[in-house]
This record gives structure tokens, C-alpha cells and sequence, in this order.
């Protein structure tokens, strides 16, 4: 039981904090008008309802809070929203008067800032006509599907009777833009576009309605069987302009004011706005209609129409669109569907078998959907939506969509939001349809932004016959002032004071004298008795009054906004003193110098690397002169201890502490340590010493071993010199310097 007190304690405690918010708006707005114009606002037009000195302003405010000051409720101005409903047939199936939603109509008259909200019903009736428009891409790469399609007509329109007995369908084609770079300009090609020449193609076209919407499945037989493939160059075709061409040419295709499917068919991918450049067509696509007699559209003068374009004029023509594309291809398809409402793509397979299954399965899928959108909003106007259908959203958004809906399930039931921002200058209508369904309902819209008053008075005896009453105010002459019209204009310098504006922006001058808003006051109305400080959510504290921006503390309270008391007991420590001497004690704390701290100021800071504590202790200890030693020292009291201590700091062979005494003075207690050897250069000597023998050691090593090895070596060399059998021969190669030749013909005897 406490914690639903509890609850109920916050909530009351939030609610008044909002109305005392809307009430300081409210009490902004000096006329009736600006008044209703603020959300939750009303306005007292009651005589003689101000006290003397208040402004206009104070006439506005909360109704409760008016009521309270006195003001009746046949006084009180606080228009609320009105709903007149102007149309509202029930829902009905009946063949010749089938309605999906309602109301149809609705006129509204809106408060500004204050949320509206209505409800709307929508229910989808049985066996409501379809009209299926059959778009197929007569690229070559889709003869195969051309052949099957010849004979699907009935199968289709069977399909759609287990939907509705009224049906139509009709059949139109495309290929691509005739010029390059998409279609080939060879006089040859252009007649038989077809890759072989054994092929018999027509020459290519943007976009043709072959057979407008009927209900005789042998027209569509008849007409398809008449159709021959085409061809063209590049990849993409010209499928976003063919469908743009099916969606606006309503009365060529014949369109009726009914469920509207288009399918569409392809093995490839689309152009784009922008794609018309390579040709040299620049004009940006119109979004009409061009069909000649014929039913064709050449597409030479308008570029490609863009997504965002094209998903427009299927939404405004309520066009359901299905995408029958190879599996190639639908990843590129289910991105453009996502991007176009009321649309879904389906897997077709290679030629088209699957293309009645598709059908059916789409339209089911587009049918259990159903998503409320409106258009037409004014610039300032929010349109939001709940819906506990399943799938929506469970809070407040900008569209709602149900799914999982059947026809057998009951009408479901939206709640629509409008909230406008500001005024609007002239009535606006919107409009709210279920997407793929023609039911409309319109709403037209204005807001309250002026008061009618019954009680207007020219020249008002109330106003000193120098003024209109509206609504209880005066609007005095040009040459009058006042809340009567009791002075003429006169002494305005004398309400502007040191301040530019007069009476400094917050009152108005009314016979020379300022008469301040509320919370200001003297003579220009330059004190604020609203702008003091807040603490604890209170101004002042609560512990004082606000005095021109100032806080004036009860005794006992202290500080900008009285936000201390006088205790003093939180700020002595165990030494008694108050803040150890080494601070000021504020709002019951201690704020300490900079030399301390702690919640007492009793804490030192970094005393051991302060100079000031070093060099008193060093001056001390040196035995220099009192007089000397006070200059360094001030009010830093030392004494040396007997015999060797050990303490926190260290300077030299003197160790020391720095302490407040009980008088919050510094003293510092040292001692003088015997002088030890520093250890520092015998670790630095004994380290280099090392690191010097070390490496003697290690070059005598590698000499010694380096010896050994060369005498080893050595006595290799002369061991294998001596086992060695050394033989004198003569090198083959070697030719002497002496040649001998011999004459056979030379006697010996002669």
C-alpha cells in the first residue's frame, strides 16, 4: 500500500510542476487571441476581473487556476476541439455500393499544441473487382516466355475468380528506349533485331498496350498470339517507363475505380533517370501519359522517370504492383520493391510456367496487408497512428500497418492523432486511404486562433469612451494609453529609466508609471523577485526571501541561495580548533589554503618536497643566526631530535616530519643520521669495475683460443708437408726457349 501512495505522491507532485509550467506560459500572452493560441491556455473576459496594477497578461491562464481567482466559467474563453462528422456509410460488401472505410468525411477544428484523435474502421469486402494489367518484358531472352504466356489467359482469370466474380485483365508489352546506346541503328537490325538472322523479330519499342482491360479471355489469347519478340543492345530495359505508362494511362487502358494489379515480368534489370543522357535526352520524364492511336509510346523525348517518381504515381493511382523476375535478377527487384508501396516481387521461373501460382500467392500477400497513409498535411501539422492490429506498432508512429488480415476477420480500427504547431491561415483538407484501396476519407481542418467575443463595445464607458472593450480589455485610441484609456500617450521617457526598452522589458508604461508583470517590481521594473539562486530545488533554499535578485537568508543561513547554515561543529577537529587554523569553515565545511588538507585542514600537503620545511630544517641545523633562520622560516617552528630517527623525508643524512601543532602552527621534528657511504656510485663503480674485467677477460680468452688454433693448424700443415712423395717429371705443356733444327741435306762430311 505505501509504494501506490508513493506513486500517487510522484504523479501529483509531476502534474503540478506541468500546470505551474503551462501557467508561466500562459501568463505571457496579452491578448484573447494569443492566449487560446498557446496549448491548455483560456482567457477571462470578466469586467473589473484584474486588480489595480495587473497587466492583461494575468487574464490568461489555466481554467481551473481563472476559476479560483474568480472568474466563472461563462467568462472563461478556453475553446476545446471539435469533430463534426460529416460523412459516415457503414461498412458494406453490397456488389453496388461496396464501402472499406469509414467515416468518409470529417471537419475539425483543432486547439494549437493540443493533440486530437479520431477513429477510423476499415474492413476489406468480399468479391470486390479486380482489374490485372499483364506487363511483360519482349526482350529475346524471353521467347520462351512469350509462348507460355499465349495460353495463360484463362488460367489467370480463373485464378482471380477464387477472389472476386468481377474480373478483367488486360496485356501490354516493352523492350527499350530505339536509339543507341540501347537499341541498334543498322538499317537491317532495327527491322530484325533478333541475334540470327533465321529469327523473325519485331523492331524494338519503348512501350505498347496491346489489349486494354477486358473480361474475355479469348481476346487475350487472340491478341498475345499476334505478338513476336523484339531485342535491344544493352542489359536494362525499359521496364520503370512501361510501368509509369500502364499506371497514368488510365482511360487508355481502361482502369476502373477498383482493385488494381499490375504485373510485371522480366528477365533483366531496369533503367534509370539519368540513363536517358547516353542518347541525348535530357527533358526529365513529365509523369503523363504519351500513347498514340496505336497505343505506343516511342520514349524519345523523356528520360527514364526516377524511383521516387514513379512510387508517387502508384501510390496516387492506388496501384498494387507485382514483380514476376527470374532469380538472376530479384535481388536487384526486392530493392526497388522496398522502396514502392503496395509492392512484391515473386521467383518466375525460366518460362513463366509459375507465373498463375505467383499471382495468386501476391495478391494474397498484398491483400493481408493493409497500411493506413494519408497526404496532404500543412507544413506545422503531425499526423501519428495506433492500431492494436497485429503488426503494428505499440506506440504512437507515422504509419500503421496490419498484417495477417483476412475477410472474414472483423473491421479494424485505427486511431489517428493530429496536433498542429502553430496557426493555420486557412482551412486545409487531408486526405486518409488504405493503400490499394480507393475509399478515401477526407478530413478538413482549422484551428482556434480567434476569439469571439459577444461583448464588443466601441467606445466603451469602461474605456473612458477613448476605446473598443474585446473581451474584457481595452483597445484605447491612438492618443490613449492606460488599462483604461484613462491618459493620453505622454511621459513614455520617463518608463525607460537606464534601460533601452521600456520599463526594462518586463511591464508596460500606462500614464508615465511602469505596471510590472508579476515577480518584477520597482520603479522601471528592473527587479526580479523570481531570479534568485535555487537550492534543493527551492529558491533561496526556502530558508529566504528573493529580494531583487538576491536572496535574503533567514538568521542562521548563509550564502548565494541561504544554502548554509551557521554550524560551525563540522569543521573542529581533534585538535578543537576550527579548521586546524588553516582554513575558513563555510556552510559547516572546512575550505582549506593550499598548503592543506583533509576534512579538518589537517593534512599536509607534499611536505617532503616543499622547499620552505628543507630549507628552515637546513638553516636550523647549520646554526646560523635566529634572526636569519626567522626570515626563512616565518611561522614554521623546527627542533631537532636526540639521537638517529627515522622519518618520512630525507634531505642529506637528515630525516624530518612536518606536523600542525595544537595552536594549527607548522612544526617540523628532524634528526641527523650518520653519514653512510652512498651507496649509489659503489653500485655504479662495483658495476663498471665488473663490466671493464669482464671484457678483458673475454678478448684474453679469445686471443688464447685464437693461438691455439694457429699452432694447430700449423703443425697440420707441416705434418702433411712431410708425408708428402714428391716426384720430378716435366709439365707437358712446358715448351723450351731453345729450338734445334735439323738440315737432312747437310753432309756431315763437308
Amino acid at each position: 500500500m505505501r509504494w501506490i501512495w508513493f506513486i500517487l505522491v510522484v504523479l501529483g507532485d509531476s502534474g503540478q510542476k506541468r500546470n505551474l509550467a503551462l501557467s508561466q506560459v500562459c501568463q505571457r500572452q496579452p491578448t484573447c487571441a494569443e492566449c487560446i493560441r498557446s496549448p491548455y491556455c483560456a482567457w477571462c473576459k470578466k469586467e473589473g476581473f484584474l486588480k489595480k496594477g495587473e497587466l492583461n497578461e494575468r487574464r490568461c491562464d489555466l481554467a481551473e487556476t481563472l476559476k479560483d481567482r474568480g472568474c466563472s466559467y461563462s467568462d472563461i474563453i478556453n475553446p476545446e476541439a471539435e469533430k463534426d462528422v460529416a460523412k459516415n456509410d457503414k461498412i458494406s460488401s453490397e456488389h453496388s455500393n461496396v464501402i472499406q472505410l469509414m467515416p468518409q468525411s470529417l471537419d475539425i477544428k483543432l486547439r494549437v499544441g493540443e493533440p486530437f484523435e479520431f477513429n477510423v474502421q476499415f474492413k476489406r469486402a468480399r468479391g470486390y473487382p479486380i482489374d490485372l494489367f499483364y506487363l511483360m518484358d519482349l526482350s529475346f531472352s524471353m521467347k520462351d516466355d512469350l509462348d507460355k504466356i499465349k495460353n495463360l489467359g484463362q488460367d489467370i482469370l480463373s485464378t482471380l475468380e477464387s477472389f472476386t466474380q468481377d474480373k478483367r485483365i488486360g496485356f501490354g508489352s516493352f523492350v527499350d528506349k530505339v536509339s543507341l546506346p540501347y537499341s541498334s541503328m543498322i538499317k537491317a537490325r532495327r527491322h530484325n533485331p533478333c541475334p540470327s538472322r533465321m529469327e523473325n523479330c519485331q523492331p524494338a519499342f519503348t512501350f505498347r498496350n496491346i489489349l486494354p482491360l477486358t473480361e474475355w479471355p479469348e481476346k487475350f489469347k487472340k491478341e498475345v498470339s499476334k505478338q513476336r519478340i523484339s531485342g535491344n543492345l544493352d542489359s536494362p530495359e525499359a521496364g520503370l517507363e512501361a510501368i509509369l505508362q500502364a499506371t497514368v494511362c488510365q482511360k487508355e487502358l481502361g482502369w476502373r475505380n477498383v482493385t488494381r494489379i499490375l504485373v510485371y515480368t522480366s528477365d533483366d534489370t531496369f533503367h534509370l533517370a539519368g540513363d536517358g543522357r547516353l542518347a541525348g535526352i535530357h527533358q526529365p520524364h513529365d509523369g503523363r501519359c504519351h500513347l498514340d492511336i496505336n497505343g505506343t509510346y516511342n520514349g524519345m523525348l523523356l528520360d527514364y522517370p526516377s524511383v521516387g517518381h514513379l512510387s508517387r504515381l502508384l501510390q496516387d493511382a492506388n496501384m498494387q504492383l507485382i514483380f514476376a523476375v527470374t532469380e538472376e535478377i530479384f535481388p536487384a527487384y526486392k530493392a526497388l520493391s522496398e522502396l514502392i508501396p503496395q509492392s512484391v516481387v515473386g521467383i518466375l521461373k525460366k518460362d513463366s510456367s509459375n507465373v498463375v501460382q505467383l499471382i495468386s500467392e501476391a495478391y494474397r500477400n498484398l491483400s493481408s496487408t493493409v497500411v493506413l497513409e494519408h497526404k496532404g498535411p500543412p507544413q506545422g501539422m503531425s499526423v501519428m497512428y495506433h492500431s492494436a492490429c497485429s503488426g503494428a506498432s505499440l506506440t504512437w508512429s507515422t504509419q500503421v500497418e496490419c498484417r495477417g488480415v483476412k475477410p472474414e476477420d472483423d473491421a479494424i480500427e485505427f486511431t489517428v492523432r493530429l496536433n498542429a504547431s502553430h496557426c493555420l491561415e486557412q482551412r486545409k483538407e487531408l486526405e486518409f486511404r488504405v493503400q490499394g484501396v480507393r475509399d478515401v476519407l477526407r478530413v478538413s481542418v482549422e484551428t482556434f486562433c480567434f476569439c469571439e467575443c459577444d461583448d464588443v463595445q466601441e467606445m466603451a464607458f469602461q474605456c473612458k469612451e477613448h476605446g473598443t472593450l474585446i473581451c474584457g480589455v481595452c483597445s484605447c485610441n491612438d492618443t490613449y494609453q492606460g488599462q483604461f484609456c484613462e491618459c493620453e500617450q505622454q511621459g513614455e521617457s520617463k518608463c525607460h529609466g537606464n534601460s533601452a526598452q521600456e520599463c526594462s522589458g518586463h511591464g508596460r508604461c500606462e500614464c508615465g508609471e511602469c505596471v510590472c508583470e508579476e515577480n518584477y517590481r520597482h520603479t522601471h521594473c528592473e527587479c526580479d523577485d523570481n531570479s534568485c539562486p535555487h537550492h534543493a530545488g527551492k529558491m533561496c533554499n526556502g530558508k529566504g526571501n528573493c529580494d531583487c535578485g538576491e536572496c535574503k537568508c533567514e538568521e542562521g543561513f548563509m550564502g548565494a541561495a541561504c544554502e548554509c547554515s551557521g554550524e560551525t561543529t563540522g569543521c573542529v577537529g581533534q585538535n578543537g580548533l576550527q579548521c586546524s587554523a588553516q582554513g575558513v569553515c563555510k556552510c559547516n565545511q572546512c575550505f582549506c589554503n593550499k598548503t592543506v588538507t583533509g576534512e579538518h585542514c589537517d593534512r599536509i600537503v607534499n611536505p617532503c618536497n616543499t622547499a620552505v620545511y628543507r630549507e628552515c630544517m637546513l638553516c636550523i641545523n647549520s646554526e646560523q643566526n635566529s634572526a636569519q633562520c626567522d626570515n626563512v622560516c616565518g611561522e614554521v617552528r623546527c627542533k631537532k631530535q636526540p639521537g638517529p630517527q627515522e622519518y618520512e623525508c630525507s634531505h642529506g643524512n637528515l630525516t624530518y616530519k612536518v606536523e600542525l601543532d595544537n595552536s594549527g602552527h607548522f612544526f617540523i621534528l628532524y634528526s641527523e643520521l650518520p653519514r653512510r657511504i652512498d651507496k649509489t656510485y659503489v653500485i655504479i663503480g662495483s658495476s663498471v669495475s665488473g663490466i671493464i674485467l669482464i671484457g678483458i677477460l673475454v678478448i684474453v680468452v679469445y686471443r688464447l683460443l685464437l693461438e691455439l688454433y694457429d699452432i694447430r693448424e700449423y703443425h697440420s700443415f707441416l705434418h702433411a708437408q712431410e708425408e708428402t712423395d714428391w716426384k720430378n717429371t716435366h709439365n707437358p705443356l712446358f715448351k723450351g726457349a731453345t729450338t734445334t733444327v735439323k738440315n737432312p741435306m747437310h753432309s756431315q762430311d763437308g
